[in-house]
């Protein structure tokens, strides 16, 4: 199974993505965004 990329919304109400291997193991995650559309890109 490849990896995947998950965007999710942090407890401080910013959003975040992060790289998620085939065994469910978080590879790398992001800097919070403050919209949803920031963090897509």
């Amino acid at each position: 199974m490849a990896g995947k990329f998950e965007v999710y919304q942090d407890k401080a109400g910013g959003f975040r993505f992060r790289l998620k291997a085939g065994n469910g193991e978080v590879i790398a995650s992001s800097e919070s965004y403050k919209s949803k559309a920031s963090a897509l890109k």
